[in-house]
C-alpha cells in the first residue's frame, strides 16, 4: 500500500519532550465493553466552550449560517431546549428508510469541567499549553450533535460534519475551544475558523485524536487514534520502542487520511509503508492486523507492527 506524507504537522506538532512527560500514571482499564461515544457510525457530539453565557441566535441566523455551509436546511419542531434542523442535502440510507440527517444545537448551559477526567485531559495534545486555562475559564457550553449521520457514506459524512463544525464556530464567535466527546480532542476554535485545511482531511485534523502513552516500567510506548469509528474505520494502534513518537503520530495521521480518502478498508496481513528517519518510505513495509486495543476504551483496532521497532508479542 502506497502511503505518502500528506498532512503537514505545522504549528500543531507535538514537542517530543512534552509527549515524553506523562502528568501522572494511569491504570489500564478495558473492563467497560460498551462506549456509545465510539460506536461505529454513532452520533457525532461536540461541546462549544465559552467564558460567558451567550444569547442563542435567531432562527433566521441559524438557517442563514447553516445553509451557507450545508446547503438546504429547515428548522424542525419547536425550540424548547435545543434547535433542530433537517439537512435536506444529506440523505441517510437506513435499513428500512431513507431519511435526511438531523442537526441539533442545545441552549447555552453551564459547563462542568469535572465531566472531563484526568485521563482524557492528559491526551489534549493539540492545545496542551492552553488546556488548563480553557477548562477553568470556560463556564458555559453549547452541545451540538447529528442524528442519523451513520447512514451516510464515510467521506460524505466526514465533509458534512466538518462543514457543520465550521458553521458552529461561525454561529458562536464567543466559542473559545471545541471539545469532541467522541475522541477526547480539544482544539482551539480559531484553528477551525482559519480554514487552513480543506476537504475531508479536516476530519482527521479536527475530529480524530492521536494519543500517546508511555508504558510504565518499560521503554515501550503506544500511539493510537480515537474518532475514526464514526466513519466505520477501525482506529489505529502502534506499540513500539526506540522511535520518536512524533514520527509515529505523523504516520498515524497520514494512514488515517489515506484510509478515509481511499474509502478502502484494510485486511489482516496488509502492509503499509514504514518510517526511516522521520520520513515515510516504500522500501520498509509494516504488517497490519486487527487486535483488541491495549488502551481504553475497549474496541478493535488495526495494529501496525513496526518491524524492528515493534514492542510486545507481535507476530
Amino acid at each position: 500500500m502506497g502511503l505518502l506524507n500528506m498532512l503537514k504537522k505545522g504549528k500543531e506538532k507535538r514537542e517530543s519532550e512534552e509527549k515524553q512527560h506523562q502528568e501522572q500514571p494511569f491504570q489500564q482499564d478495558l473492563s467497560q465493553k460498551t462506549d456509545q461515544t465510539i460506536r461505529p457510525g454513532g452520533v457525532f457530539m461536540v461541546q462549544l466552550l465559552m467564558k460567558e453565557k451567550c444569547e442563542i441566535p435567531s432562527n433566521e441566523k441559524f438557517t442563514e449560517i447553516l445553509s451557507k455551509h450545508l446547503g438546504k436546511v429547515e428548522q424542525f419542531g419547536d425550540r424548547k431546549s435545543c434547535a433542530t434542523f433537517v439537512a435536506h442535502d444529506y440523505i441517510s440510507e437506513l435499513k428500512d428508510a431513507s431519511l435526511p440527517v438531523t442537526l441539533m444545537i442545545s441552549d447555552c448551559n453551564e459547563f462542568v469541567p469535572d465531566s472531563i477526567d484526568d485521563f482524557r485531559r492528559s491526551q489534549m495534545w493539540d492545545c496542551m499549553s492552553d488546556r488548563d486555562r480553557i477548562l477553568s475559564e470556560c463556564k458555559y457550553q453549547i452541545l451540538a450533535n447529528d442524528m442519523l449521520g451513520g447512514g451516510l457514506p464515510s467521506r460524505k459524512r466526514a465533509n458534512m460534519l466538518m462543514d457543520y463544525l465550521e458553521a458552529l464556530v461561525e454561529l458562536y464567535p464567543q466559542c473559545e475551544a471545541v471539545y469532541n466527546l467522541n475522541s477526547g480532542k480539544l482544539i482551539m476554535a480559531d484553528d477551525i475558523r482559519k480554514k487552513e485545511i480543506i476537504g475531508i482531511d479536516r476530519f482527521i485534523r479536527y475530529a480524530v485524536n492521536a494519543r500517546f502513552f508511555n508504558i510504565q516500567g518499560t521503554e515501550d510506548s503506544v500511539v493510537d487514534t480515537l474518532g475514526l469509528s464514526l466513519l466505520y474505520i477501525e482506529d489505529l494502534q502502534y506499540h513500539f520502542h526506540d522511535m520518536d513518537p512524533n514520527w509515529v503520530v505523523n504516520h498515524a495521521c497520514n494512514l488515517a487520511s489515506y484510509l478515509l480518502n481511499n474509502d478502502k478498508p484494510m485486511k489482516d496481513g496488509d502492509t503499509i509503508d514504514g518510517i526511516r528517519k522521520g520520513m515515510i518510505v516504500q522500501d520498509i513495509q509494516w504488517k497490519c492486523q486487527y487486535e483488541d486495543a491495549l488502551i481504553q476504551p475497549a474496541r478493535v483496532v488495526m495494529n501496525v507492527c513496526m518491524g524492528e521497532y515493534a514492542a510486545g508479542s507481535q507476530d
